[in-house]
């Protein structure tokens, strides 16, 4: 639909739901007390991509707080954004 651009786009987002999902199952390591330099050097890549998204969302999501447990709406938004931009340019 949107030729080359659309084309580059998609491929983005693509990298960048990737990226989220990696750093949704390295956070989940860390809670679950993964051991290894990897998982700290992962979380580090995935964090460093990702944030600067999520970071906007966040101050005007704040993650709800269910007593010890927490759930990030600024995550679940833009990765359910990043899905639909996806699949409309490509």
């Amino acid at each position: 639909m949107f030729g080359v651009v659309g084309f580059v786009l998609g491929w983005l987002l693509t990298l960048f739901i990737i990226v989220m999902i990696g750093r949704m199952i390295v956070d989940w390591a860390v809670t679950l007390e993964a051991r290894g330099d990897w998982v700290w050097k992962v979380r580090r890549v995935t964090h460093s991509v990702t944030e600067p998204v999520l970071a906007p969302v966040r101050k005007v999501l704040p993650p709800l707080r269910f007593g010890g447990f927490g759930l990030d709406l600024a995550f679940t938004v833009v990765f359910i954004a990043a899905l639909i931009l996806r699949s409309i340019v490509w």
